[in-house]
């Protein structure tokens, strides 16, 4: 699709790179719509997302505390912000569309249930017999289906760069065979793309790329510090971490006198510019080495071309198994993790076992819905909850709720 790009100044046409995603480039959306004169297709999807029902309610599903135990640990919607700030400050960086890779951080955890990981893994449990569970796959379903909020069609009909990008920024699902090079691919991944091909086999765009990293970035860094103010972590612990301890000794060294808190903080800002910076140098490397000259010659590169340096794929390695150990396997996380898992469970069982248990406009469908259907319809309501939803739909069907407190 071609776009003028007279009189476009100001409206995101602004010179990028020639292996950039270019919005008057675009391969468009599933369904045709007059384009916006004032705003790209890449901002366009970035509104379109910002304004969805699945994007506000990121605001009340967890990231790894629950989100009443304190207003300041982060929730999925700070996450995803966070995320996306670092997206655009790595595409600005390498010349992409910055607008693309935000659009891309935005829509990347909508898929994601109540409770966090652990909401995952029940639900995917529940529907082993029915394909299993996966949030990249349920992130498609929400913004090609499912949100429900235009005249002319289901879902956002947002751009294939950012479906693309939403689908494969972690890298390609198959092989040139279509073979599936980790898990199997999620069935909803595989019918959307036999109808608008996502090129399965094929890298992500340098701007999808972008989004993937940087949510690695927010969450290491994000994570030890919502740990410290939790009291599961602590400053003398991140001592012995390559990357953390390097960098929290350098802050000691310059500020002898600082109080814990700041400290912490110090170490965060710091570690995220030192994790920026890294990408930053080794994708410009890549660039020089491969020489893309258009997008697509990123998507045929067969390696991601953002990515980290060897060293500090290695500290960062480290650092996950930090924060495995000693955080998201801490047993006050875990005590909570188990009564959140129930909730899951008791409720898949009981809208499975009797839908008219589901709020109107959810169980009307499933009347004569075999088991496949049901299980997916289900999973599709539960998926979609808040933590504070799941807990009150929770009290409304049991006589005992598990304390998440």
């Amino acid at each position: 699709m071609q776009v003028d790009k007279l009189g476009d100044i100001g409206f995101g046409y602004r010179p990028r790179a020639t292996y950039a995603c270019d919005p008057g480039e675009t391969r468009g959306r599933f369904y045709d719509e007059v384009e916006s004169p004032t705003r790209t297709p890449f901002q366009r999807d970035r509104d379109r997302i910002i304004h969805s029902t699945a994007f506000r309610r990121l605001k009340h599903k967890t990231q790894v505390f629950i989100a009443h135990e304190s207003d300041h640990y982060r929730t999925r919607l700070t996450h995803t912000i966070e995320v996306a700030q670092i997206a655009r400050a790595l595409a600005r960086a390498l010349r992409g569309d910055e607008d693309l890779a935000e659009a891309v951080a935005l829509v990347h955890d909508f898929g994601h249930t109540p409770f966090g990981h652990t909401g995952e893994d029940a639900l995917n449990d529940k529907m082993a017999a029915f394909g299993g569970f996966d949030h990249n796959a349920q992130s498609l379903r929400i913004v090609t289906k499912l949100e429900r909020r235009y005249a002319e069609f289901d879902g956002l009909n947002l751009t294939w760069e950012t479906l693309e990008g939403l689908v494969k920024h972690n890298g390609p699902l198959v092989d040139a065979q279509g073979g599936a090079l980790k898990d199997a691919v999620p069935r909803a991944i595989l019918d959307y793309s036999t109808l608008h091909d996502l090129e399965l086999d094929r890298f992500a765009s340098l701007e999808s790329q972008c989004a993937a990293i940087a949510d690695d970035i927010a969450y290491d860094t994000h994570d030890i510090d919502d740990g410290l103010r939790a009291g599961l972590l602590t400053l003398e612990m991140l001592e012995d971490v390559p990357l953390s301890g390097g960098i929290l000794k350098l802050v000691r060294e310059k500020y002898p006198a600082l109080d814990n808190v700041r400290t912490g903080h110090e170490l965060m800002r710091r570690q995220i510019t030192v994790m920026v910076e890294d990408v930053i140098h080794t994708a410009g490397a890549n660039l020089l080495a491969i020489a893309p000259q258009s997008a697509s010659d990123v998507h045929n590169a067969g390696r991601a071309i953002v990515a980290f340096s060897t060293d500090m794929a290695a500290a960062e390695t480290e650092l996950k198994a930090f924060l495995y150990a000693n955080l998201y396997r801490h047993p006050d996380v875990m005590r909570v993790r188990a009564n959140a898992d129930r909730i899951v469970r008791d409720l898949f069982d009981t809208y499975m076992d009797d839908p008219a248990a589901m709020p109107e406009g959810w169980r009307e469908v499933l009347t004569r819905a075999d088991d496949a259907v049901k299980a997916r319809h289900v999973s599709d309501f539960l998926s979609g909850m808040t933590d504070p939803y799941a807990q009150k739909e929770h009290r409304r069907l049991f006589d005992h709720t598990p304390d998440l407190s």
